[in-house]
């Protein structure tokens, strides 16, 4: 059965938004997401963002040629004893590449460079009501993937370096619009739209966030953000208009 363009990004971003829920929101409820938070977002954000795009598509009659596939997987090898060690392999992969972001991290901010990264951001942080704090492991998450950069996030909110309310903003980002390299290329090769699968997934994660960021506080359940470390409290102090 071939599929059109527009078929296959619509279908790309739902698993783009939509994927991997048990583990991702496990770790969103490790860094102080709720599920329901975590599933109500993802889900509902897939279905309303593909929804949209769908209307977009059919409605303007916008990629509506038969998708070329280019890439093809290989098939995997059987048996428990190979599936265990792709899975130790990935895993040795995400513990090294976790402890050359942190080894990373502390570089830059000895250089003096992750001054330069929060001042570059800003202007998007603001309008997503994120504080500075958050820059470097949104930025990370953002590029490599939720679990990275939830793992640095649970890190800082742990030592009192951010926020609960930032890393929930930040989560809920992340859990939108992240890994946009690995996982925006293989849904292109499958025959999916860049517009769909990365633009349109960047501008609606952004808008979501701009409005939960401002959402009234006697509307938003309390453990939505938690509670505010002295650290978070004296970064928001010191730059106000960070806040949502």
């Amino acid at each position: 059965m071939s599929l059109s363009v527009a078929q296959v990004t619509v279908l790309g971003v739902l698993m783009l938004v939509g994927h991997s829920l048990p583990v991702e929101g496990a770790v969103a409820k490790r860094a102080g997401v709720p599920w329901w938070v975590t599933v109500a977002l993802r889900l509902g954000g897939a279905l309303v963002l593909g929804g949209i795009l769908h209307w977009v598509y059919s409605t303007g009659g916008l990629l509506q040629e038969t998708a070329e596939i280019a890439w093809r997987p290989t098939a995997a090898p059987e048996g428990v004893l190979a599936w265990g060690v792709a899975q130790l392999r990935t895993l040795s992969l995400i513990y090294l590449i976790i402890l050359g972001l942190m080894v990373l991290l502390a570089v830059l901010r000895h250089l003096g460079l992750e001054r330069l990264i929060h001042f570059a951001l800003t202007p998007l942080l603001r309008v997503l009501g994120i504080g500075r704090s958050a820059a470097n492991t949104t930025v990370i998450g953002f590029t490599l993937g939720l679990s990275y950069g939830a793992g640095l996030l649970i890190r800082d909110v742990d030592t009192g370096v951010m926020s609960r309310r930032d890393s929930f903003l930040a989560i809920c980002f992340l859990g939108l619009c992240h890994s946009v390299i690995e996982d925006t290329l293989l849904i292109l090769l499958l025959g999916a739209d860049l517009t769909g699968v990365l633009w349109a997934r960047l501008l609606f994660a952004c808008l979501v966030i701009a409005v939960l960021s401002r959402w009234p506080d006697g509307w938003r359940p309390a453990r939505w953000g938690g509670r505010v470390s002295e650290q978070g409290r004296s970064d928001r102090v010191r730059h106000p208009g960070m806040e949502g």
